[in-house]
């Protein structure tokens, strides 16, 4: 099918153009219309998406599904995916039909608010589709403005502060990538990705105002994106605009940021950063391995004192972004297909998360764990699917958060022993703050007289956990649905990263594969 990605790109904004144009009115009947306009859209979208999946070859480690036309001011319209790409752009929209029934019950501008998902499903896939790097911005970009209205309208009390710090922190992290982005096009010719990761950023030593800069030009575009990266991913110590964001959002919000916006970090330094400039991500390893594992040691630490559940759960998401961290960062198969497969594997398992806290935030209007306690009394489904999902999160073999965390351990222990040891005790604090939160939340006697009369899930409450279920099961006994597709596109990412490294860092790393071959042969 020509011009697939287009199609499953601008499919929900021309839906919510719909919206905006056709649907007059507030009453009953037009949210009821908004709402099934925008489901049938949403599914529509991961039902062509599926046509991808059906055309893609892994072996071909090449952009496919490729459309490039002329576009303005001598720039194209290109887009394509990849074995990394595609992967990000199939959880977009399998989610996306989710969070709309996660809205249901959405009450106050109802047509508003299901034109914002829908337009932020559409630049979501464009930023994993995008070719060229003036496309891959706006798409990058404009993703602000619906959350920044999702969570500025919709939200709770503190929603403005919530609303203008996401936004301002995200947005200044990005201007400096506009800067290094004008750069590369200056000294390359091209704003073509594609073009743009055969070519050779300088990377000889230079002074800039009295500093020696190692890795030269690549090195400061290398910290140009990460700044925006970074930010979006989020990395400590620039985290702390997602809790105030995740407490404040509403839940199909909280879902949407945690489950996709926060992978368009982890993307760019698989698309960018780590091709591009192979030569700093070398030289700045160290630096970027430590911040990985403060962060999965901090956060975790920090999560344990939280009284709130999404502020609870967010923490948590820093946390494991730091696997993703050091997955990219080890430069080798195991630590790539990890941080491809943790990202992923965060996307049903704290969109879910956040899922939970929906559920009986919508029947009690709080998020205080205090306010809990005994719910499997009276909510034994739920119970029984926060104890999954819980137990997912803590990285329990056979579910997808286990193969993940595994991955990107393996990978970091074969470049740095020390980080690998400290980003483990994540493991054992992420059993610590989950199950904390589980025990209060869930188990024991029910006392509070207010809990008395809670309702357990309902069908629409169940059929959105039933497929999150089977994706985190099914990738978890399975993770080869997921790493074949990635492992060649991995793998030819690698060979371009390590051909284009110094002679001497080649050597080194030529040393460490021929010393794991022969332990393999052993």
């Amino acid at each position: 099918m020509t011009n697939l990605l287009s199609i499953i790109t601008f499919l929900p904004i021309v839906a919510a153009g719909i919206l905006a144009l056709f649907l007059r009115g507030d009453d009953a009947a037009s949210q009821k219309n908004a709402k099934y306009l925008a489901l049938i859209a949403t599914t529509a979208t991961f039902l062509i998406s599926l046509f991808l999946l059906a055309g893609f070859d892994p072996a071909d480690t090449n952009f496919q599904f490729v459309e490039d036309h002329p576009w303005i001011m001598g720039l194209r319209y290109k887009m394509g995916v990849d074995g990394i790409s595609i992967l990000f752009v199939l959880l977009t929209t399998f989610l996306m039909p989710l969070t709309i029934l996660s809205a249901w019950d959405v009450k106050t501008r109802v047509k508003e608010y299901m034109i914002a998902f829908l337009v932020l499903e559409g630049l979501m896939i464009g930023v994993f589709t995008a070719l060229d790097l003036i496309l891959f911005y706006l798409f990058f970009e404009a993703g602000l403005i619906p959350m920044f209205l999702i969570i500025g309208i919709w939200g709770g009390k503190d929603r403005i502060y919530a609303a203008f710090k996401f936004f301002l922190y995200t947005f200044l992290g990005s201007v400096l990538m506009l800067v290094a982005m004008i750069a590369m096009a200056w000294t390359a010719g091209t704003t073509d990705i594609a073009a743009l990761l055969r070519f050779d950023f300088p990377s000889e030593t230079m002074r800039v105002m009295g500093l020696t800069i190692t890795g030269g030009m690549q090195t400061l575009l290398f910290i140009a994106f990460f700044a925006s990266f970074a930010v979006k991913l989020p990395m400590w110590p620039v985290h702390t605009w997602l809790p105030d964001a995740h407490v404040q959002a509403p839940t199909a919000g909280s879902v949407v940021l945690a489950a996709i916006l926060l992978k368009m970090g982890g993307y760019g330094f698989l698309r960018f950063s780590l091709p591009m400039f192979p030569v700093a991500s070398q030289y700045l390893q160290p630096f970027l391995f430590w911040l990985g594992a403060i962060a999965i040691v901090y956060t975790s630490l920090v999560a344990l004192a939280q009284t709130d559940m999404k502020k609870l759960i967010a923490y948590s998401s820093v946390a494991h972004m730091g696997y993703v961290t050091l997955g990219a960062f080890a430069a080798n198969q195991q630590g790539l297909d990890g941080a491809i497969f943790q990202m992923l594997s965060h996307g049903f398992i704290s969109g879910a998360l956040f899922l939970c806290v929906g559920v009986i935030y919508d029947r009690m209007h709080t998020r205080e764990i205090d306010a809990y306690g005994g719910l499997v009394n009276r909510m034994p489904v739920y119970a029984l699917v926060f104890m999954f999902f819980t137990l997912a999160n803590v990285g329990l073999p056979g579910t997808s958060g286990f193969v993940g965390e595994f991955l990107t351990l393996l990978g970091t222990f074969k470049v740095n022993t020390w980080v690998a040891v400290i980003a483990t005790t994540g493991v054992i604090l992420s059993a610590s703050y989950a199950l904390w939160l589980y025990r209060r939340v869930t188990l024991g006697q029910l006392i509070k007289e207010s809990l008395k009369t809670i309702s357990d899930m309902n069908a629409r409450e169940k059929w959105i956990f039933a497929p999150l279920i089977a994706m985190t099961l099914l990738l978890g006994v399975y993770p080869r649905l997921a790493t074949d597709i990635t492992g060649p596109a991995v793998e030819a990412l690698l060979v371009r990263h390590h051909n284009a490294l110094p002679q001497e860092a080649r050597d080194g790393l030529a040393v460490t594969a021929a010393a794991e071959a022969a332990e393999a042969s052993h």
